[in-house]
C-alpha cells in the first residue's frame, strides 16, 4: 500500500469556547499516530496529512479514539482523500464564483445521506436558501449566510441525514483550502 494526503475534518470543537482542542496538540496526537506531513487549518478542527492508504473511515475511527482517550468526551472525525475533497470543489452545483464564499457551505457526511428523507425537506418554504446532494455532501447555497438559515439547521438534523451519519458544516473557503491542502504535488 502506498501513501495518500487525507484531510480530517473534526465535528463541534473549539466552538463557542466548548470542546477545546489545540491545533498543537492535534498535530502531535496525529504524528503520534504515525502520520506524517501535519498540517492543521484554522482552529476548528481541519488537519491534512500523509498516511497509508486505508478505508476513511478507519482512519477517522483511530483518529477519534485517539482523541476521544485524551479529550475524555468523543470527538466525531470525517476524513476525505484529496480526490474527494477535489470533487466536491469541482462539482459544485451552485456557481461559485458569484457568490460571497460565506453563501456557500458544505454538509460533509460519514455516509450516503437517505434521499428520500431529504426529499421530505420541504426546500421551497426556505427558499432562498437552497440545497442539492452529492457524493457524501450537501450543497448549501445560503444568500443570508449560514447564521440565521433554517435551512441548514433541517438538513444536519439526525431525522433527516438518518441517525448513524455524522455531519459537519465547513463553508466554501475552507472547501476549497481542504482540496489544497490535501494535494499531493
Amino acid at each position: 500500500m502506498g501513501m495518500r494526503r487525507y484531510a480530517a475534518l473534526l465535528r463541534g470543537i473549539n466552538v463557542a469556547g466548548h470542546r477545546r482542542v489545540a491545533m498543537a496538540e492535534l498535530r502531535e496526537l496525529l504524528e503520534s499516530l504515525g502520520y506524517r506531513r501535519v498540517v492543521t487549518y484554522l482552529q476548528s478542527g481541519q488537519v491534512a496529512f500523509d498516511a497509508e492508504e486505508r478505508p476513511d473511515d478507519v482512519i477517522a475511527a483511530r483518529i477519534s479514539q485517539a482523541l476521544s482517550g485524551k479529550s475524555r468526551s468523543a470527538v466525531d472525525v470525517i476524513v476525505r482523500d484529496h480526490a474527494y475533497l477535489d470533487a466536491v470543489v469541482s462539482h459544485c452545483p451552485f456557481p461559485a464564483d458569484e457568490y460571497a464564499p460565506k453563501q456557500i457551505h458544505v454538509i460533509y457526511c460519514s455516509a450516503r445521506p437517505d434521499s428520500a428523507r431529504l426529499d421530505q425537506v420541504a426546500a421551497d418554504a426556505f427558499l432562498p436558501d437552497r440545497f442539492a446532494v452529492g457524493d457524501r455532501v450537501i450543497y448549501c447555497l445560503l444568500p443570508s449566510g449560514i447564521g440565521r438559515s433554517k435551512l441548514a439547521a433541517q438538513l444536519v438534523q439526525p431525522r433527516v441525514l438518518g441517525a448513524s451519519i455524522v455531519a459537519t458544516v465547513r463553508n466554501w473557503n475552507t472547501a476549497k483550502k481542504l482540496a489544497a491542502m490535501t494535494d499531493e504535488v
